[in-house]
Protein backbone atom coordinates (compact mmCIF):
# COMPACT_ATOMS: atom_id res chain seq x y z
CA UNK A 1 0.00 0.00 0.00
CA UNK A 2 1.73 2.92 -0.98
CA UNK A 3 0.81 6.29 1.66
CA UNK A 4 1.69 9.85 1.77
CA UNK A 5 0.67 12.49 4.11
CA UNK A 6 1.20 14.67 7.30
CA UNK A 7 2.14 13.69 10.36
CA UNK A 8 -1.21 14.53 11.65
CA UNK A 9 -3.37 12.52 9.35
CA UNK A 10 -4.26 9.25 9.87
CA UNK A 11 -2.00 7.40 6.96
CA UNK A 12 -5.17 5.64 5.56
CA UNK A 13 -7.49 8.74 6.19
CA UNK A 14 -8.13 10.74 3.03
CA UNK A 15 -5.18 13.60 2.31
CA UNK A 16 -7.44 16.91 2.46
CA UNK A 17 -6.45 19.61 0.36
CA UNK A 18 -6.12 21.95 3.47
CA UNK A 19 -3.34 19.47 5.02
CA UNK A 20 -0.90 20.69 1.83
CA UNK A 21 -1.91 24.37 2.28
CA UNK A 22 -0.79 27.09 4.35
CA UNK A 23 -3.25 29.74 3.23
CA UNK A 24 -6.52 29.64 5.20
CA UNK A 25 -9.49 32.36 3.95
CA UNK A 26 -9.54 35.34 5.61
CA UNK A 27 -11.18 35.03 9.28
CA UNK A 28 -10.80 30.99 9.71
CA UNK A 29 -7.58 31.39 11.79
CA UNK A 30 -8.70 33.41 15.21
CA UNK A 31 -6.02 35.75 16.31
CA UNK A 32 -3.83 35.38 19.38
CA UNK A 33 -1.61 37.60 21.00
CA UNK A 34 1.84 36.54 21.88
CA UNK A 35 2.46 35.25 24.84
CA UNK A 36 3.82 37.91 27.35
CA UNK A 37 7.58 38.26 27.95
CA UNK A 38 9.34 36.31 30.64
CA UNK A 39 6.11 33.82 30.93
CA UNK A 40 7.44 30.55 31.48
CA UNK A 41 6.10 27.28 28.77
CA UNK A 42 3.70 25.07 29.43
CA UNK A 43 5.35 21.94 30.31
CA UNK A 44 3.38 18.74 28.52
CA UNK A 45 3.63 14.98 29.18
CA UNK A 46 2.44 12.76 26.52
CA UNK A 47 0.75 9.36 27.53
CA UNK A 48 0.83 6.98 24.41
CA UNK A 49 3.11 7.77 21.58
CA UNK A 50 1.46 5.81 18.90
CA UNK A 51 0.58 7.48 15.55
CA UNK A 52 -1.50 10.26 16.74
CA UNK A 53 0.92 11.85 19.35
CA UNK A 54 2.47 13.39 16.40
CA UNK A 55 0.31 15.98 15.97
CA UNK A 56 1.12 17.41 19.41
CA UNK A 57 4.35 16.77 19.23
CA UNK A 58 5.61 18.78 15.39
CA UNK A 59 2.99 21.78 17.65
CA UNK A 60 4.61 21.60 20.00
CA UNK A 61 8.23 21.49 18.42
CA UNK A 62 6.85 23.69 15.62
CA UNK A 63 4.22 26.50 15.87
CA UNK A 64 3.70 26.57 19.56
CA UNK A 65 7.31 25.55 20.43
CA UNK A 66 7.11 29.73 22.32
CA UNK A 67 4.29 28.99 24.62
CA UNK A 68 4.71 24.85 25.39
CA UNK A 69 7.63 22.06 25.98
CA UNK A 70 7.19 18.42 25.62
CA UNK A 71 9.22 17.24 28.95
CA UNK A 72 8.38 13.40 29.16
CA UNK A 73 7.07 10.32 27.50
CA UNK A 74 5.01 7.70 28.59
CA UNK A 75 4.60 4.47 26.86
CA UNK A 76 5.25 1.09 27.78
CA UNK A 77 6.69 0.49 24.68
CA UNK A 78 10.44 1.70 24.16
CA UNK A 79 10.63 1.60 20.78
CA UNK A 80 7.90 4.27 20.44
CA UNK A 81 9.20 6.33 22.34
CA UNK A 82 12.37 6.21 20.62
CA UNK A 83 11.17 7.23 17.32
CA UNK A 84 9.49 10.57 19.52
CA UNK A 85 12.99 11.07 20.94
CA UNK A 86 14.13 11.33 17.44
CA UNK A 87 11.48 13.62 16.41
CA UNK A 88 12.63 16.15 19.14
CA UNK A 89 16.39 15.49 17.82
CA UNK A 90 15.37 16.34 14.38
CA UNK A 91 13.34 19.65 15.35
CA UNK A 92 15.96 20.57 18.12
CA UNK A 93 19.49 18.58 16.61
CA UNK A 94 20.90 19.47 20.51
CA UNK A 95 17.76 17.94 22.21
CA UNK A 96 18.44 15.06 24.55
CA UNK A 97 16.56 12.41 25.21
CA UNK A 98 13.38 13.06 27.37
CA UNK A 99 12.83 11.05 30.46
CA UNK A 100 10.51 8.04 29.68
CA UNK A 101 7.89 6.75 32.20
CA UNK A 102 5.76 3.22 32.31
CA UNK A 103 1.66 3.69 32.92
CA UNK A 104 2.53 2.45 36.42
CA UNK A 105 4.66 5.34 37.01
CA UNK A 106 2.26 8.23 36.15
CA UNK A 107 2.12 9.88 39.64
CA UNK A 108 5.63 10.04 39.87
CA UNK A 109 6.13 11.47 36.28
CA UNK A 110 4.24 14.37 36.99
CA UNK A 111 5.79 15.23 40.21
CA UNK A 112 8.84 14.64 38.88
CA UNK A 113 8.72 16.48 35.82
CA UNK A 114 6.49 19.28 37.36
CA UNK A 115 4.24 18.11 34.81
CA UNK A 116 1.45 21.25 33.73
CA UNK A 117 -0.67 19.38 31.14
CA UNK A 118 -1.30 15.88 30.55
CA UNK A 119 -2.00 14.77 26.65
CA UNK A 120 -3.85 11.20 26.43
CA UNK A 121 -3.57 9.65 23.18
CA UNK A 122 -3.43 6.44 24.21
CA UNK A 123 -5.86 3.42 23.56
CA UNK A 124 -9.24 4.36 23.86
CA UNK A 125 -10.22 1.39 26.95
CA UNK A 126 -7.56 3.42 29.12
CA UNK A 127 -8.25 6.88 29.21
CA UNK A 128 -10.63 6.57 32.09
CA UNK A 129 -8.20 5.32 34.06
CA UNK A 130 -5.23 7.92 32.20
CA UNK A 131 -7.46 10.87 32.82
CA UNK A 132 -8.36 10.19 36.60
CA UNK A 133 -5.04 9.14 37.90
CA UNK A 134 -3.81 12.58 36.01
CA UNK A 135 -5.92 15.14 37.54
CA UNK A 136 -5.90 13.37 41.14
CA UNK A 137 -1.99 13.60 40.35
CA UNK A 138 -1.80 17.40 39.94
CA UNK A 139 -2.21 18.18 35.93
CA UNK A 140 -4.75 18.96 33.68
CA UNK A 141 -5.71 16.88 30.63
CA UNK A 142 -5.84 17.28 27.13
CA UNK A 143 -7.57 13.92 25.86
CA UNK A 144 -8.03 12.38 22.56
CA UNK A 145 -11.45 11.21 21.85
CA UNK A 146 -13.20 9.22 23.15
CA UNK A 147 -13.15 10.76 26.31
CA UNK A 148 -14.42 7.05 27.79
CA UNK A 149 -15.68 4.32 26.13
CA UNK A 150 -18.55 2.64 28.61
CA UNK A 151 -20.50 4.72 31.41
CA UNK A 152 -18.28 3.76 34.27
CA UNK A 153 -15.19 5.54 32.55
CA UNK A 154 -17.28 8.57 32.12
CA UNK A 155 -18.63 8.61 36.35
CA UNK A 156 -14.86 8.01 37.21
CA UNK A 157 -13.87 11.25 35.60
CA UNK A 158 -16.91 12.99 36.54
CA UNK A 159 -15.67 12.33 39.95
CA UNK A 160 -12.07 13.48 39.62
CA UNK A 161 -12.97 16.41 38.01
CA UNK A 162 -15.62 17.21 40.75
CA UNK A 163 -12.94 16.22 43.70
CA UNK A 164 -9.74 18.45 41.84
CA UNK A 165 -11.23 21.02 40.22
CA UNK A 166 -8.75 20.59 37.18
CA UNK A 167 -9.19 21.14 33.68
CA UNK A 168 -9.97 18.49 31.12
CA UNK A 169 -9.91 19.20 26.89
CA UNK A 170 -11.98 17.13 24.76
CA UNK A 171 -10.45 17.12 21.32
CA UNK A 172 -12.67 17.19 19.03
CA UNK A 173 -11.29 19.13 15.43
CA UNK A 174 -14.42 18.29 13.23
CA UNK A 175 -15.95 21.36 14.96
CA UNK A 176 -12.63 23.68 13.21
CA UNK A 177 -13.18 22.54 9.88
CA UNK A 178 -14.32 25.36 8.69
CA UNK A 179 -17.37 23.25 6.48
CA UNK A 180 -18.86 22.48 9.67
CA UNK A 181 -18.29 25.71 11.53
CA UNK A 182 -19.92 27.32 8.59
CA UNK A 183 -23.51 24.49 8.95
CA UNK A 184 -23.24 25.58 12.47
CA UNK A 185 -23.51 29.42 11.15
CA UNK A 186 -26.35 28.79 9.28
CA UNK A 187 -28.46 27.03 12.00
CA UNK A 188 -27.55 29.72 14.39
CA UNK A 189 -28.48 32.27 12.28
CA UNK A 190 -32.03 30.97 12.11
CA UNK A 191 -31.96 30.18 8.33
CA UNK A 192 -34.19 27.40 8.21
CA UNK A 193 -36.02 28.17 11.11
CA UNK A 194 -36.26 25.84 14.79
CA UNK A 195 -34.74 22.41 13.61
CA UNK A 196 -36.49 19.71 13.66
CA UNK A 197 -34.58 16.44 12.34
CA UNK A 198 -30.68 15.59 11.01
CA UNK A 199 -30.38 13.05 8.64
CA UNK A 200 -26.17 12.39 8.99
CA UNK A 201 -24.53 9.61 6.36
CA UNK A 202 -21.14 8.60 7.13
CA UNK A 203 -19.17 6.56 4.63
CA UNK A 204 -15.57 4.84 5.36
CA UNK A 205 -14.14 3.35 2.26
CA UNK A 206 -12.34 0.17 1.76
CA UNK A 207 -9.11 1.78 2.92
CA UNK A 208 -9.81 3.60 5.86
CA UNK A 209 -13.13 1.81 6.97
CA UNK A 210 -10.48 -1.25 6.97
CA UNK A 211 -7.85 -0.09 8.87
CA UNK A 212 -10.52 -0.26 12.16
CA UNK A 213 -10.45 -3.92 11.83
CA UNK A 214 -6.82 -4.27 11.29
CA UNK A 215 -5.46 -2.69 14.61
CA UNK A 216 -6.84 -3.03 18.32
CA UNK A 217 -9.98 -1.06 17.47
CA UNK A 218 -11.68 -4.32 16.66
CA UNK A 219 -12.54 -5.83 19.97
CA UNK A 220 -14.95 -3.28 21.74
CA UNK A 221 -13.50 -4.20 24.53
CA UNK A 222 -10.44 -1.52 23.70
CA UNK A 223 -12.15 1.41 21.98
CA UNK A 224 -16.24 0.63 22.74
CA UNK A 225 -16.46 0.05 18.86
CA UNK A 226 -17.38 2.35 15.97
CA UNK A 227 -20.34 4.11 17.30
CA UNK A 228 -18.40 5.20 20.50
CA UNK A 229 -14.46 5.43 18.66
CA UNK A 230 -15.67 6.89 15.57
CA UNK A 231 -18.97 8.13 15.91
CA UNK A 232 -18.21 10.56 18.93
CA UNK A 233 -16.76 12.92 16.14
CA UNK A 234 -19.90 12.91 14.55
CA UNK A 235 -22.25 12.91 17.38
CA UNK A 236 -20.36 15.80 18.98
CA UNK A 237 -21.02 17.99 15.65
CA UNK A 238 -24.86 17.08 15.82
CA UNK A 239 -24.93 18.04 19.99
CA UNK A 240 -23.10 21.51 18.86
CA UNK A 241 -24.38 22.38 15.76
CA UNK A 242 -28.39 21.72 17.39
CA UNK A 243 -27.00 23.27 20.96
CA UNK A 244 -28.57 20.07 22.47
CA UNK A 245 -28.33 17.45 24.44
CA UNK A 246 -29.22 13.98 23.64
CA UNK A 247 -32.36 12.17 25.59
CA UNK A 248 -32.95 8.83 24.02
CA UNK A 249 -30.96 6.40 21.68
CA UNK A 250 -31.70 3.65 19.73
CA UNK A 251 -29.67 1.52 17.80
CA UNK A 252 -29.01 -1.78 14.73
CA UNK A 253 -26.04 -2.86 13.34
CA UNK A 254 -23.98 -5.77 12.91
CA UNK A 255 -20.35 -7.08 11.48
CA UNK A 256 -21.55 -7.44 7.82
CA UNK A 257 -18.74 -7.24 5.92
CA UNK A 258 -15.68 -7.61 7.51
CA UNK A 259 -14.99 -10.97 9.87
CA UNK A 260 -13.86 -14.00 9.01
CA UNK A 261 -17.54 -15.57 8.79
CA UNK A 262 -17.94 -13.09 6.12
CA UNK A 263 -14.84 -13.92 4.00
CA UNK A 264 -16.11 -17.53 3.98
CA UNK A 265 -19.26 -16.44 2.79
CA UNK A 266 -17.88 -15.05 -0.21
CA UNK A 267 -15.41 -17.27 -0.44
CA UNK A 268 -11.90 -15.86 0.66
CA UNK A 269 -10.78 -18.52 3.06
CA UNK A 270 -7.15 -18.03 2.14
CA UNK A 271 -6.01 -14.38 3.80
CA UNK A 272 -2.95 -13.20 4.69
CA UNK A 273 -2.81 -13.07 8.42
CA UNK A 274 -1.08 -9.79 8.13
CA UNK A 275 -0.47 -7.02 5.96
CA UNK A 276 3.33 -6.49 5.68
CA UNK A 277 4.77 -8.72 3.00
CA UNK A 278 0.67 -9.26 1.43
CA UNK A 279 1.18 -7.90 -1.54
CA UNK A 280 -1.30 -7.50 -4.43
CA UNK A 281 -4.02 -7.22 -1.72
CA UNK A 282 -6.08 -4.24 -1.37
CA UNK A 283 -7.18 -4.58 1.87
CA UNK A 284 -3.93 -5.00 3.41
CA UNK A 285 -1.58 -2.55 5.07
CA UNK A 286 2.15 -3.16 4.37
CA UNK A 287 3.61 -1.31 7.49
CA UNK A 288 6.94 -0.62 5.60
CA UNK A 289 5.06 1.73 2.83
CA UNK A 290 5.23 4.33 5.32
CA UNK A 291 8.21 5.36 7.51
CA UNK A 292 6.31 6.50 10.49
CA UNK A 293 3.90 3.06 10.73
CA UNK A 294 7.30 1.17 10.81
CA UNK A 295 8.81 2.82 13.17
CA UNK A 296 6.02 3.08 15.31
CA UNK A 297 4.72 -0.40 15.02
CA UNK A 298 6.37 -3.04 12.91
CA UNK A 299 10.07 -2.24 14.72
CA UNK A 300 8.21 -2.27 17.74
CA UNK A 301 6.72 -5.30 17.60
CA UNK A 302 9.62 -7.20 19.54
CA UNK A 303 8.76 -5.03 23.08
CA UNK A 304 4.81 -6.12 23.24
CA UNK A 305 3.88 -8.27 20.17
CA UNK A 306 1.04 -5.86 19.13
CA UNK A 307 0.44 -5.83 15.16
CA UNK A 308 -0.88 -2.71 13.75
CA UNK A 309 -1.43 -4.54 10.54
CA UNK A 310 -3.64 -7.71 10.71
CA UNK A 311 -6.18 -9.00 8.42
CA UNK A 312 -9.71 -7.35 8.47
CA UNK A 313 -11.01 -10.68 7.99
CA UNK A 314 -9.29 -12.54 10.52
CA UNK A 315 -11.37 -14.41 13.61
CA UNK A 316 -11.74 -12.35 16.44
CA UNK A 317 -13.49 -8.87 15.46
CA UNK A 318 -15.69 -8.02 18.15
CA UNK A 319 -16.96 -4.21 16.39
CA UNK A 320 -19.75 -4.04 14.31
CA UNK A 321 -19.05 -2.17 10.12
CA UNK A 322 -22.59 -1.13 9.44
CA UNK A 323 -24.62 0.89 12.11
CA UNK A 324 -28.05 2.93 12.21
CA UNK A 325 -28.94 5.20 15.16
CA UNK A 326 -31.58 7.21 15.81
CA UNK A 327 -31.14 9.82 18.89
CA UNK A 328 -33.85 12.03 20.26
CA UNK A 329 -32.76 15.89 21.97
CA UNK A 330 -34.46 17.24 24.52
CA UNK A 331 -36.02 20.19 22.62
CA UNK A 332 -37.70 17.96 20.13
CA UNK A 333 -35.00 17.24 17.07
CA UNK A 334 -34.44 13.86 15.84
CA UNK A 335 -31.28 12.41 14.64
CA UNK A 336 -30.90 9.54 12.15
CA UNK A 337 -27.42 8.44 11.83
CA UNK A 338 -25.89 5.97 9.43
CA UNK A 339 -22.25 4.84 9.45
CA UNK A 340 -20.89 2.08 6.76
CA UNK A 341 -17.64 0.96 7.07
CA UNK A 342 -16.86 -0.94 3.38
CA UNK A 343 -17.86 1.79 1.12
CA UNK A 344 -16.30 2.34 -2.51
CA UNK A 345 -15.94 6.32 -1.47
CA UNK A 346 -15.70 8.10 1.67
CA UNK A 347 -16.93 10.84 2.63
CA UNK A 348 -20.43 12.29 4.68
CA UNK A 349 -23.53 13.70 3.96
CA UNK A 350 -26.00 15.79 6.70
CA UNK A 351 -29.18 16.97 5.69
CA UNK A 352 -30.87 19.64 8.17
CA UNK A 353 -34.42 20.13 8.19
CA UNK A 354 -35.94 22.90 9.92
CA UNK A 355 -39.02 24.91 10.36
CA UNK A 356 -38.04 27.75 7.22
CA UNK A 357 -36.29 25.39 5.32
CA UNK A 358 -33.31 22.84 4.66
CA UNK A 359 -29.35 22.72 4.82
CA UNK A 360 -27.55 20.22 3.00
CA UNK A 361 -23.57 19.90 3.33
CA UNK A 362 -22.09 17.04 1.29
CA UNK A 363 -18.46 16.17 1.53
CA UNK A 364 -16.18 13.53 -0.97
CA UNK A 365 -12.85 13.25 1.12
CA UNK A 366 -11.63 10.48 -1.36
CA UNK A 367 -13.96 9.78 -4.40
CA UNK A 368 -12.40 6.35 -5.19
CA UNK A 369 -9.49 4.50 -4.37
CA UNK A 370 -7.40 3.19 -6.99
CA UNK A 371 -5.10 0.27 -7.23
CA UNK A 372 -2.18 -0.15 -9.01
CA UNK A 373 -0.62 -2.85 -10.89
CA UNK A 374 -0.17 -5.63 -8.72
CA UNK A 375 -3.04 -4.72 -7.01
CA UNK A 376 -2.22 -2.68 -4.00
CA UNK A 377 -4.49 0.22 -2.79
CA UNK A 378 -2.84 3.70 -3.48
CA UNK A 379 -4.04 6.46 -0.67
CA UNK A 380 -2.81 9.32 -3.15
CA UNK A 381 -3.02 8.76 -7.00
CA UNK A 382 -1.82 12.50 -7.13
CA UNK A 383 1.44 11.51 -5.94
CA UNK A 384 1.45 8.77 -8.23
CA UNK A 385 2.49 9.38 -12.38
CA UNK A 386 0.11 7.99 -14.92
CA UNK A 387 -2.78 7.43 -12.12
CA UNK A 388 -6.36 9.25 -12.36
CA UNK A 389 -6.36 11.84 -9.43
CA UNK A 390 -10.85 12.02 -9.06
CA UNK A 391 -13.96 10.56 -10.28
CA UNK A 392 -15.57 12.92 -12.70
CA UNK A 393 -18.62 11.35 -11.50
CA UNK A 394 -17.86 11.78 -7.71
CA UNK A 395 -15.19 14.68 -7.63
CA UNK A 396 -13.85 15.25 -4.28
CA UNK A 397 -14.63 18.53 -2.57
CA UNK A 398 -17.65 20.23 -0.16
CA UNK A 399 -20.60 22.33 -0.97
CA UNK A 400 -23.01 23.47 1.81
CA UNK A 401 -26.47 24.66 0.06
CA UNK A 402 -29.78 26.35 1.66
CA UNK A 403 -33.02 26.28 0.91
CA UNK A 404 -36.24 28.25 2.54
CA UNK A 405 -39.54 27.32 1.60
CA UNK A 406 -41.16 29.01 -1.41
CA UNK A 407 -37.35 30.17 -2.72
CA UNK A 408 -34.69 28.77 -4.75
CA UNK A 409 -31.66 27.05 -3.24
CA UNK A 410 -28.91 29.08 -2.63
CA UNK A 411 -25.08 28.24 -2.27
CA UNK A 412 -22.99 28.89 0.71
CA UNK A 413 -19.43 29.48 0.30
CA UNK A 414 -17.37 27.81 2.87
CA UNK A 415 -14.00 29.23 3.42
CA UNK A 416 -10.59 27.51 3.14
CA UNK A 417 -9.10 25.96 6.04
CA UNK A 418 -5.22 24.29 6.72
CA UNK A 419 -4.60 20.99 8.16
CA UNK A 420 -5.75 17.92 8.42
CA UNK A 421 -9.33 16.66 9.30
CA UNK A 422 -11.34 19.09 6.96
CA UNK A 423 -8.64 22.20 7.79
CA UNK A 424 -9.59 21.87 11.70
CA UNK A 425 -6.51 20.12 13.08
CA UNK A 426 -4.46 23.47 12.88
CA UNK A 427 -6.95 25.90 14.95
CA UNK A 428 -7.40 22.79 16.90
CA UNK A 429 -4.32 23.01 18.28
CA UNK A 430 -4.01 26.96 18.88
CA UNK A 431 -7.16 26.99 20.52
CA UNK A 432 -5.69 23.53 22.97
CA UNK A 433 -2.05 25.49 23.38
CA UNK A 434 -2.45 28.69 23.57
CA UNK A 435 -6.37 29.53 23.50
CA UNK A 436 -5.93 32.03 26.62
CA UNK A 437 -4.15 34.30 24.31
CA UNK A 438 -6.88 34.13 21.99
CA UNK A 439 -7.56 38.29 21.29
CA UNK A 440 -11.93 37.42 20.97
CA UNK A 441 -14.17 34.88 21.92
CA UNK A 442 -15.02 32.53 19.65
CA UNK A 443 -18.68 33.21 19.16
CA UNK A 444 -18.85 29.16 17.88
CA UNK A 445 -18.14 27.90 20.92
CA UNK A 446 -15.78 25.09 19.51
CA UNK A 447 -13.11 24.56 22.01
CA UNK A 448 -14.84 21.51 23.72
CA UNK A 449 -14.60 20.34 27.88
CA UNK A 450 -15.21 17.28 29.34
CA UNK A 451 -18.75 17.91 29.52
CA UNK A 452 -18.98 17.85 25.54
CA UNK A 453 -16.94 14.78 25.75
CA UNK A 454 -19.32 12.92 27.58
CA UNK A 455 -22.29 14.47 25.67
CA UNK A 456 -20.86 12.39 22.22
CA UNK A 457 -20.01 9.36 23.95
CA UNK A 458 -23.22 9.23 25.80
CA UNK A 459 -24.72 8.34 21.82
CA UNK A 460 -22.33 5.40 21.30
CA UNK A 461 -22.39 4.43 25.06
CA UNK A 462 -26.30 4.24 24.73
CA UNK A 463 -26.44 2.86 21.26
CA UNK A 464 -23.74 -0.14 22.39
CA UNK A 465 -26.48 -0.87 25.13
CA UNK A 466 -29.45 -0.71 22.43
CA UNK A 467 -27.32 -3.40 20.45
CA UNK A 468 -27.04 -5.39 23.26
CA UNK A 469 -30.83 -5.51 24.09
CA UNK A 470 -32.80 -4.77 20.98
CA UNK A 471 -34.72 -1.59 22.99
CA UNK A 472 -34.01 2.20 22.87
CA UNK A 473 -31.92 3.60 25.89
CA UNK A 474 -32.20 6.92 27.59
CA UNK A 475 -29.24 8.38 28.67
CA UNK A 476 -30.14 9.27 31.70
CA UNK A 477 -30.90 5.66 32.50
CA UNK A 478 -26.89 5.72 32.22
CA UNK A 479 -26.07 7.29 35.11
CA UNK A 480 -22.85 9.01 33.81
CA UNK A 481 -22.03 10.99 36.67
CA UNK A 482 -23.54 14.30 35.61
CA UNK A 483 -25.86 16.11 35.03
CA UNK A 484 -25.57 16.90 30.83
Amino acid sequence: MTTSGPIDQNPTAPLPPSSRSGSPAAGVVPDFAPPPPGRARRRYAVVGTGHRAGMYVAALTGDHADVGEIVAWLDPNPARVDWYDDELRRARPDAAPLPRYTPDQLERMVAEQRVDIVIVTSPDHSHAELVDRSLRAGADVVVEKPLATDAEGSRRIARAVAETGRGVVTTFNYRYAPRNSTLREVIASGAIGEVTGVHFEWALDTVHGADYFRRWHRDKANSGGLLVHKASHHFDLVNWWLDDVPRRVYASGALRFYGDENARARGWPDRPERGTDAAGDPFSLDLRSDPRLEGLYLRAERHDGYRRDLDPFAPGITIEDNMAVLVDYRRGATLSYSLNAHSPWEGYRVTVNGTAGRAELEVIERGFVEVDEEGNAILDPSATPGLATHDPLRPEGERLTVQRHWRRTEEVTIPAGIGGHGGGDAILLMDILRGDLRLAPDPLRRAADYLDGVRAVAVGIAANRSLATGLPVTVDELALGVDL
